[in-house]
């Protein structure tokens, strides 16, 4: 009898014994200097969105060791490794491989020196400031226990490592390539995040939506350039601008239900060339962070007609009407599956202890990891969870002095990465094992 076959209570009732998950962190331990060497290399040599070519490369010859069947190139660089051990569930484990152009200053003897030109065609250095080495190094960890481990379960594992990320057009270039037609379609999609907001080794997660819709929207006003000492003479885009800046947050502050978070950002502002002139043109980049689809398009309403409103104001004609440019694709909101995600929850709990796993709020922050549920939801099942990486007393000391810990996307991001691998491996497997259960 398979895990389909059960009720989600009994499901979830059958913990792993306490040896088989001593078994697991010991063998871990034994393991985590190897896996350190893994962790500073990939560390050291980072690769930019849809350029992981190398990273992709290490991830794949570790799962073909491990005895799994390894396809490259699905959505151009992801790798997808196949372990079938008998009948059962489909569990999907997934790791992003993308680095972030940021030049390193965290002053780690291995630190990155790499550089490369992103798609935008920004040369720039790399940087994994996003903690997706040590998501790749867990991965490997996580796929090398579970295929010597493969007496404890049954079912089919498939292990996705998903190139760009930070793009938020990894997964759909996977799924679009037919991760869910040429492979095994999953019952269960897990996947971990390193994080600064936890301390290390600590687990949490979000019943229900997790991370937010990701919109990046391009405004630029018009308006009739002129002379500096001369503004009656014109139409000041800046001034307009400036005026949208400020009201456009009036969309959040008294449109939008205080209950149901949202933000929009003003990230860049770009106008005129000269003291003395007043230019024809501003132009604003905004992002803009929803969770649902409904709370996003009155979100992007809003932006466009409070952008046409100002033109209006300001008396422009319709020929100088704003161009609002919504980018697409745009990143979809995650959703954790609620039971799933508490009954997981309380099993990690059971392994890990209570102080260890706690329920975390939802964050605005934007991640694909989403879409591998979406595309086939609610039967899909799927979960990502936060791993803490920075010691409690440096948590503690920087909220003190009113910080806090270098995040992820900061130069300055040095995860206790040991800590970091240790725990999520240790979680991603124990999770699939319970997942995949053998009943005979």
């Amino acid at each position: 009898m398979t895990i389909r076959c059960l009720t989600a209570a009994a499901a979830f009732a059958l913990i792993a014994a306490p040896a088989a998950a001593e078994t697991v962190g010991d063998r871990l331990k034994a393991e985590l200097p190897g896996l350190m060497e893994i962790y500073r290399d990939l560390h050291a040599n980072p690769e930019l969105s849809f350029q992981e070519v190398r990273s992709a490369a290490i991830m794949a010859k570790a799962a073909r060791a491990a005895g799994f069947e390894v396809t490259e190139k699905v959505g151009q660089t992801g790798v997808v490794a196949v372990l079938r051990n008998g009948p059962g569930p489909v569990v999907l484990l997934r790791a992003d491989m993308d680095g972030l152009p940021i030049v390193e200053q965290t002053g780690l003897p291995f630190a990155s020196k790499r550089r490369g030109v992103s798609t935008a065609g920004v040369e720039s250095g790399i940087m994994h400031g996003c903690g997706h080495d040590t998501h790749m190094t867990a991965w490997i960890a996580t796929a090398r226990l579970l295929a010597a481990r493969k007496a404890e379960w049954s079912g089919t594992l498939v292990m996705v490592a998903q190139p760009a990320e930070e793009l938020g057009l990894g997964a759909r270039a996977m799924l679009a390539d037919g991760l869910y037609s040429r492979f095994p379609k999953p019952d269960f999609a897990l996947a971990f995040h390193d994080t600064s907001d936890l301390p290390s080794g600590v687990i949490g997660a979000t019943p229900g939506y997790a991370l937010a819709n990701v919109d990046s929207v391009d405004v630029t006003f018009h308006g009739l350039g002129g002379h500096g000492s001369q503004p009656h003479k014109t139409k000041d885009p800046i001034v307009l601008a400036a005026a949208f800046v400020n009201r456009v947050q009036t969309v959040i502050s008294r449109e939008n239900d205080p209950q149901d978070p949202a933000v929009i950002t003003v990230g860049s502002f770009h106008a005129g060339a000269k003291h003395n002139i007043i230019s024809d043109k501003a132009e604003l980049q905004l992002t803009v962070r929803s969770y649902s689809d409904a709370t996003r398009a009155r979100l992007l309403a809003g932006i466009r007609r409070v952008a046409e409103g100002e033109a209006a104001v300001a008396g422009l004609p319709a020929s100088l009407k704003p161009d609002v440019t919504v980018r697409e694709p745009y990143t979809r909101s995650t959703f954790n599956t609620p039971d799933f995600t508490r009954s997981m929850l309380d099993f990690l709990k059971g392994h890990f202890g209570s102080e260890r796993v706690q329920i975390t709020p939802p964050s605005m922050g934007g991640e694909d990891f989403g879409e591998f549920g979406r595309a086939d939801a609610p039967r899909i099942q799927s979960l990502i969870f936060w791993v803490g990486g920075y010691p409690a007393d440096a948590i503690a000391k920087a909220k003190a002095e009113g910080g806090a810990a270098p995040g992820i996307h900061s130069p300055f991001f040095a995860p206790e990465a040991g800590k970091v691998i240790a725990t999520a491996a240790e979680a991603l497997t124990l999770s699939a094992m319970q997942l995949m259960p053998r009943t005979q």
